[in-house]
């Protein structure tokens, strides 16, 4: 999907009020479509796997879900992979082909133990989740919140790898869901102004700053691996979802076409793709 910048424009001007309605609306559709899904899923499996690469809304759309879910009766709990992040070690963690720190890896996570508690909340046991500290690159072990499913719950796994096949080998039989921000803006002859990928830099560097202790140059210098290990590590699992979401806002793109591209010009356009 894409959008079109005269009608972005106009939009904003004519009624901002409704711009931000309908868009909204737009993205609640795609959230329930998701809900009613998980729902008709659950007499197979009460797990959730959500993916999708950095800053497209995993954690915001798996909220939503959740949200949506509850107005159905459903209850549910959230797992978050990047607790299963493994305490960095240079010696150990998987390199680049440069030789760098290859943070996007799979091998980063502990995906032995993420699969075990998988396999056990399906089953109704309990367990214990890990902690990681992404300022001081450490996981604190099995010691966090006791978690457990009761009858009718399911659990809303998200990260990056959620879809990687040593994931999904522990539960064949969970609802997979795919989420990115896809659409690009276009002009009236169109061609490309704004890229769903530059949405998604964006939102990264405002987290990394607001939650990660990261400033945004280091946001930017960061971003070449990020793309590639995308396209390593996640693109090749998004055809196995069995639901997708655009997860792009035209409103958030009239604003960040507006501010961010003084930011994007300092990306490498091969980068930035």
């Amino acid at each position: 999907m894409s959008y079109s910048l005269s009608y972005i424009n106009f939009k904003t001007v004519s009624d901002p009020k409704g711009f931000i309605e309908e868009a909204d609306e737009e993205y609640a559709r795609k959230v329930e479509t998701a809900a009613d899904k998980v729902i008709k899923n659950m007499s197979r499996s009460p797990i959730v796997l959500l993916s999708g690469p950095s800053g497209s809304g995993k954690t915001t759309t798996a909220m939503k879900i959740a949200e949506a879910l509850a107005e159905h009766g459903i209850q549910s709990q959230s797992l978050s992979m990047d607790n299963y992040y493994k305490t960095y070690n240079p010696k150990t963690s998987p390199k680049t082909p440069d030789g760098k720190d290859d943070l996007e890896s799979p091998d980063c996570l502990n995906l032995d133990l993420l699969g075990e508690h998988l396999r056990m909340l399906a089953a109704g046991k309990t367990i214990h989740q890990p902690i990681y500290n992404f300022a001081t690159r450490i996981q604190a072990g099995p010691i966090g919140k006791a978690m457990r499913l009761k009858k009718n719950e399911v659990v809303v796994c998200e990260g990056i790898h959620a879809l990687n096949d040593d994931i999904a080998a522990h539960c064949p039989e969970a609802l997979r869901v795919y989420i990115s921000a896809r659409s690009n803006v276009q002009d009236e002859e169109g061609k490309m102004i704004f890229k769903g990928t530059w949405m998604r830099l964006t939102r990264r560097a405002v987290r990394d700053f607001n939650f990660r202790g990261t400033d945004v140059a280091e946001t930017l210098e960061m971003w070449s691996n990020v793309r590639r290990g995308e396209k390593l590590y996640i693109s090749p699992y998004k055809d196995q979802a069995d639901v997708a979401v655009d997860s792009a806002l035209a409103y958030e793109v009239s604003v960040m076409k507006n501010y961010a591209l003084p930011i994007l010009k300092a990306v490498p356009q091969d980068n930035a793709r």
